[in-house]
């Protein structure tokens, strides 16, 4: 198992993680009326964005190119 692998695992892992925390802390309940101090929804998008890049990243490891005109479409949608 090659490094770029392990740690597109790693990455990929703690990712998901840290979406799943973040979804679990937007979603408690509030007792007050204060501002929360951390924007947790604007968490999971980041962490999702992040873990949607390390997935092609792991898929560009495993062998299939992405990128334009790399698609199953062809050059059709995705280039010149």
């Amino acid at each position: 198992m090659s490094v770029d692998l392990l740690l597109t695992l790693v990455g990929l892992c703690l990712g998901v993680a840290a979406c799943v925390y973040s979804s679990h802390r937007a979603g408690l309940p509030r007792d007050d009326m204060r501002p929360k101090r951390l924007p947790w929804r604007f968490f999971i998008v980041l962490s999702g964005f992040a873990t949607f890049l390390m997935l092609v990243h792991l898929v560009n490891i495993l062998g299939y190119e992405t990128g334009p005109g790399k698609g199953l479409l062809g050059g059709r949608f995705g280039g010149f």
